[in-house]
């Protein structure tokens, strides 16, 4: 093995592990932005009975994505995840203005827990391929993202099932991170 290759071997190995927790309701898009983390197939998603564990590298970082389910009955074990966390990254469906409410109550109880105190915030706003979806800056107005002041956030439009937005995401996710 070369010297080009050993430093080549080098730059590409990770500089810190991060726990990315990946929340959202049922139906947002969840795995799918998990499978599209890591370059896999995403025309096939069933929904998520538990939960899903990947490790993608990305900006210098091995993230570990945990993808809990997010029905409602599986939303009280949620907590159970928080101990750890880096960046929470939480999911919504910027079309199904149904169940905006919903959301942002699972949201706000999310950033109030204690574990997750200071916890980076990332949201996507996904599904923005559908006519009716709300945009990235119109679902943080609707989700109050703007008063938010006890930790960074970012909002992110994505189309997760096109691989549209989410790269960008993680990329603010790992700055955010890198900046600490």
């Amino acid at each position: 093995m070369g010297l080009l290759s050993i430093l080549r071997k080098l730059r590409s190995a990770p500089e810190k592990e991060l726990r990315l927790l990946l929340l959202g309701l049922d139906n947002a898009g969840k795995t799918t932005i998990l499978k599209t983390l890591a370059s896999e197939d995403v025309t096939h998603i069933t929904p998520t009975a538990g939960f899903n564990i990947k490790s993608v590298v990305s900006e210098g970082f091995k993230l570990n994505v945990w993808d809990i389910g997010g029905q409602r009955k599986i939303r009280p074990y949620w907590k159970n995840y928080f101990e750890n966390t880096d960046i929470l990254v939480y999911v919504v469906d910027a079309a199904d203005k149904r169940r905006l409410e919903e959301t942002g109550i699972e949201l706000y109880e999310l950033l109030g827990d204690e574990k997750l105190k200071e916890v980076p915030l990332l949201v996507y706003a996904n599904k923005q391929d559908l006519p009716e979806s709300l945009s990235a800056s119109d679902l943080a107005q609707t989700l109050g993202l703007p008063s938010i002041k006890d930790r960074p956030w970012q909002i992110q439009a994505c189309t997760a099932s096109q691989a549209s937005g989410v790269r960008e995401g993680m990329e603010w996710a790992c700055n955010t991170i890198k900046k600490k």
